[in-house]
């Protein structure tokens, strides 16, 4: 990976989360390589997601919602399993991390600096701790359901 730590943007959304904008590369064969900008957006609201934002300049984007842990864990060691999977590069020349996306016959393999990464997220775990994830989740009651869904 060609890119330095100088088009990596962190910034404060609007609903108190947290933005990242990386420079990746997606992995188009042995020597062919394509700039995108990903976009990662925590939410304190729904802090176990991750939504990644991938953009090809003159293309359309794409969206992904990608667990935090996934993210987390694929920093160190294979993570997900399916659609989603993500794993460190193990070249000692660079940090970064391989991220795959699969979306029916189709699939995309990119290549993302680790140290950027793995500093935002400790910034998201800064707010919402691991484990705490679901504290303040407001379950509901059976009387909020309509009366299909009730049970007896």
């Amino acid at each position: 990976m060609n890119r330095n730590h100088s088009d990596v943007q962190r910034r404060t959304a609007q609903d108190g989360g947290l933005v990242l904008t990386l420079g990746i590369e997606r992995v188009l064969g042995l020597s062919a390589r394509q700039a995108v900008e990903a976009e990662f957006l925590f939410s304190p609201e729904a802090p176990w997601i991750v939504s990644v934002e991938l953009l090809v300049e003159g293309g359309p984007r794409a969206r992904w919602r990608i667990g935090r842990e996934l993210l987390q864990q694929g920093l160190h060691s294979m993570s997900g399993l399916g659609d989603i999977q993500m794993w460190p590069s193990n070249l000692e020349e660079r940090a970064t991390s391989w991220l795959q996306l699969c979306s029916g016959d189709m699939a995309a393999l990119f290549e993302l600096p680790a140290p950027p990464l793995a500093d935002w997220l400790e910034r998201t775990y800064e707010l919402v701790p691991a484990g705490r994830e679901l504290t303040g989740v407001e379950w509901g009651v059976a009387a909020d359901l309509p009366p299909a869904r009730r049970r007896a």
